[in-house]
Formats: structure tokens, C-alpha cells, sequence
């Protein structure tokens, strides 16, 4: 009857697992793949590039002339104007009954050497009087030419030049860092899943055995080599193998559903993960090679080097702010107004000038300036010092994950050595307490041994890939292949 329901029980178990769908079997490199084109991350994540790269366009496209079209259809305008006349200290109003139309065209460019902006535009402009002569005039600017310019000694696009190619360039980077980051999500999420796999052949193992136990227990006791507080002992371990298996199908169902969703996979997807192979003990990465490629290609760093800039543009401003101030602007055009539309932009005769200086000096500000300028230069002092502190720490960390790694091929390789030597003392103490050469405490002990081993091997092999992928997330370098990790940034902007 206990083999029957023992039987039911297993059978349960494998219709839960089967159930679903046909099995997939899936490597740790698969499921990175599959992860970095499906999942929900790498979708957020190339959004989070295309955000930065249209920004980036953004910024480029100041530094390229724009071009503006204006117009006014039609304008009609039927009222009483009132004029004041100073002769005879009097008013006059007038009726005024007219169309008027005008169309222009606008380029710009600004300028990065010096920071100010060069225009030119033409417009025409007509008017179709319903009182008096009632005529038609047409006014027309063939071309007027104007630069404005700033003097306060701050150059905007200077600083944004410097600063945004930084921001796109780290937002590059960040792209790249972020698939070694699914990298580091799917192999925890991966070996979840290889836990619960153990999990279920360590429980069916046990199950089994706690089974032959009873089994050779009973016959033991009807001749009386077992008392009968060991046969409880037996049957009260099946019926925890039992709960155990249970519970271990729960485990897998739960980790399963979680791996298929992080990689975007149907639900009833039942993937079965294959152990990462190819362990290679020559493989030590150089704690020097490490940090000088860190400290080139983390997004980290860049950042650091955004922040020092942004702090030297804000000095900069805000002494461009608080002292003498000018702004030079000037316009030149050629115009001419007739009763044609052609004649208008004949011999264009009136030539148009406007030029302004406008100044502004402080006098008296009662300490305000060197109080903002102080504040800025303190507020730069901070930033430099925690960029110091930080890149300390950030070297500090790339050492100790290489470290770390490099011993961690030689943990890998000693569980396999401890996993193997436990199952073959493990399948020996089984067979010497099947003849009745040793007790169940050294069965019991030996089975402790081998599941600790196992679980101890997948700990090890967990330990190694995410140390590996976080330090190429750390360097964005290839330490196996020695290249740098690119991405196909084309390849997004085409989706």
C-alpha cells in the first residue's frame, strides 16, 4: 500500500511538471540571450537609449541653421482711429477701412566660437486701402542681415558642447551595462530554478530510499534485528520524503513561472536549465587590466567627469551673472515699397540700420556677488572631493570582484570533487546498511553529506557566473575574447 501511494504521489508530481508543456531545455547562455532581447528590462532599457539619443539630436540640431516661415493671410481692419494733434492741442479720429498681408522667411545660426547667433530673413508685406486713394502698396525687405552677441563672458553652446557628446557617450555606455545586468538578474533568476530542480531529485531520491528503508525495516522488524521505535523512525521519514516532495514541486512550479516571466516567455512554458559547463581554471583576470578598463569604460566614470563640468559651466555663469553684463545686437537690410508686387523688389533704395548696446554694472549689492560666486565655487569643491572618493571606492570594489573571482574557480572545481566523493560514499554506506553492516544514524548522516555537497557545488557554479558577469558589468570588457562589449546601436534606432 506504501509503494502504491508512493507511486500516486510521484506520478502527481510528474503530471504537474509535464503537464504544462513539452520540456525546453535552456543553457545560462540561452537564457541571456533570450532575456536581452525579450524581456521587459532590455525593452526599458533600450527606451532609456532612445530618450538619450533623441536629446543628443536635439542638442546637434542648435548648431544647424533654422529656418522659419511666418505669415499673415489676411488681416481686415474696419475702426475709428483717435490721434492726438499737439499744434492745436486736440484730437482727431479718422475712419479706417483696410486689408493688409505679409509673408517672411528666417534663418539662424547660432554661432559655438563666440556664442551668439547670426540671422537673415526677407518679407514682403501689402496693404489695400477701401478709403481715400484706395490703393494697393506692397513693401517688401529683399534681405536684412543681423548678428546679436552676449558679452558677459559666458558661452552656453562652448559648455554644451563639452557636456552633452559626455552625456550621450555615457548613455551609450549604460545601454551596454545594462545587458550585463540582465546578465547578473538571469543567472540568479537561472540558478533559482536549478535549486528547485535539485531540490525535486534530491526529494525523489530521498523518497525512494525512505521507501526501501521501510521496506527492509519491516522484514527486519518481523524478525527482530529492528525494534519498533526504529520502524516508526522509518515510516515517520517517508511521510516527511512525502511533504518534501511536495513542497519541492511547489518550489519548481514558483521558480519556473518567475524565470518565464523575466524572460518573457507564456506562462505554461516549462524550461528545464541546463548546469553552465566549460569551467576554466586558466582563466585569471588581471586586477591592473581590470581597473584601467573600468576606469575608461564605466558609465560611472563618465558621469563623474558630466558633474565636474557641469559644476565648471555653473561657476562660470554665475560670475558671467553678477558682473558687467552687454549685449551687442545689430540689423542692416535693403527695403522698397511700390503699387506692384514686381516693382517692389526692384532697385531696393531705403536701407535699413538698427544697432543697440544695452550695459548693465552693478554698484551696490551689499556682498550678493561674492556670496553667489563663493557658493558656486564651494558647491564645485564638494563635487570634486566626492568624485574623488568615489572613484577610490570604484577601484577599490573592481580589485576585490576580481580578486574574489579569480578564487572562485578553484570553489567551483573542489564542490565538484566533494559533490562527486559524497555520492560514492553515500551509494557505499547504502549498501553496507542493506546487509546490516551499519545503522541508519550513518545512512542518515552520509545522505546530510551528499545533499549538503550538491547544494553546496550549485552555490559555488552561482557565485562564479554572477562574479563574471558583474565584473565585465564593472569593466565593460570581454576578458575571455579581450575587446571591448559593443552593442548594435543601429540596430535599435531601425526597430
Amino acid at each position: 500500500m506504501i509503494r502504491f501511494f508512493a507511486f500516486l504521489l510521484i506520478a502527481a508530481s510528474c503530471q504537474i511538471a509535464f503537464g504544462q508543456g513539452k520540456i525546453r531545455k535552456i543553457s545560462l547562455q540561452e537564457a541571456i540571450d533570450l532575456a536581452s532581447r525579450q524581456s521587459l528590462d532590455a525593452f526599458k532599457q533600450q527606451n532609456m537609449y532612445l530618450s538619450s539619443y533623441w536629446e543628443y539630436k536635439y542638442y546637434r540640431s542648435d548648431k544647424l541653421p533654422q529656418f522659419l516661415v511666418g505669415a499673415n493671410p489676411l488681416s481686415y481692419n474696419n475702426s475709428i482711429r483717435q490721434d492726438y494733434i499737439p499744434q492745436d492741442q486736440s484730437w482727431q479720429y479718422s475712419q479706417q477701412k483696410n486689408i493688409t498681408s505679409s509673408a517672411s522667411l528666417k534663418m539662424t545660426q547660432n554661432v559655438g566660437l563666440t556664442g551668439g547667433s547670426f540671422s537673415a530673413s526677407s518679407d514682403i508685406g501689402m496693404v489695400r486701402n477701401f478709403l481715400g486713394d484706395q490703393q494697393t502698396l506692397y513693401s517688401s525687405n529683399m534681405i536684412s542681415l543681423g548678428y546679436r552677441q552676449k558679452l558677459n563672458g559666458y558661452n552656453a553652446m562652448h559648455w554644451k558642447s563639452k557636456i552633452e557628446p559626455l552625456k550621450f557617450e555615457t548613455a551609450k555606455k549604460q545601454y551596454i551595462q545594462s545587458r550585463e545586468d540582465i546578465a547578473v538578474k538571469t543567472t540568479t533568476k537561472f540558478f533559482v530554478l536549478v535549486d528547485a530542480q535539485i531540490e525535486i531529485n534530491i526529494a525523489k531520491t530521498n523518497l525512494a530510499n525512505a521507501d526501501t528503508l521501510y521496506q527492509i525495516g519491516k522484514g527486519r522488524y518481523q524478525v527482530g534485528t529492528v525494534t519498533q521505535d526504529e520502524l516508526l523512525n522509518f515510516e515517520l521519514n517517508l511521510m516527511n520524503s512525502r511533504i518534501a516532495l511536495t513542497r519541492a514541486n511547489q518550489g519548481l512550479l514558483r521558480a519556473r513561472s518567475d524565470l518565464n516571466s523575466f524572460l518573457g516567455l507564456e506562462k505554461n512554458a516549462v524550461l528545464d536549465c541546463i548546469l553552465p559547463s566549460g569551467i576554466s581554471s586558466s582563466l585569471q583576470i588581471d586586477v591592473e587590466e581590470a581597473i584601467q578598463k573600468s576606469m575608461t569604460n564605466n558609465p560611472d566614470i563618465l558621469s563623474q567627469e558630466r558633474r565636474i563640468l557641469e559644476q565648471d559651466s555653473n561657476v562660470k555663469l554665475v560670475k558671467s551673472q553678477n558682473g558687467l553684463s552687454a549685449d551687442i545686437s545689430a540689423l542692416a537690410g535693403l527695403n522698397q515699397k511700390s503699387i506692384s508686387l514686381a516693382e517692389s523688389y526692384q532697385n531696393p533704395n531705403q536701407f535699413q540700420n538698427i544697432a543697440l548696446v544695452g550695459l548693465s554694472v552693478p554698484i551696490v549689492d551689499w556682498g550678493r556677488r561674492k556670496g553667489q560666486i563663493l557658493m558656486a565655487k564651494s558647491n564645485r569643491e564638494v563635487v570634486l572631493n566626492s568624485v574623488k572618493q568615489e572613484r577610490i571606492d570604484f577601484e577599490q570594489s573592481v580589485m576585490m570582484n576580481v580578486l574574489e573571482f579569480n578564487l572562485q574557480s578553484d570553489q567551483v572545481q573542489n564542490s565538484a570533487k566533494a559533490d562527486t566523493i559524497a555520492q560514492m560514499g553515500f551509494d557505499v554506506t547504502m549498501r553496507r546498511f542493506k546487509i546490516g553492516k551499519l545503522d541508519v544514524t550513518k545512512l542518515n548522516l552520509a545522505r546530510n553529506d551528499l545533499e549538503n555537497a550538491k547544494r553546496a557545488y550549485i552555490n559555488s557554479l552561482r557565485k562564479y557566473w554572477l562574479s563574471y558577469y558583474q565584473i565585465r558589468g564593472l569593466a565593460l570588457f570581454d576578458f575571455e575574447k579581450k575587446t571591448d562589449l559593443i552593442a548594435e546601436f543601429d540596430k535599435i534606432l531601425n526597430q
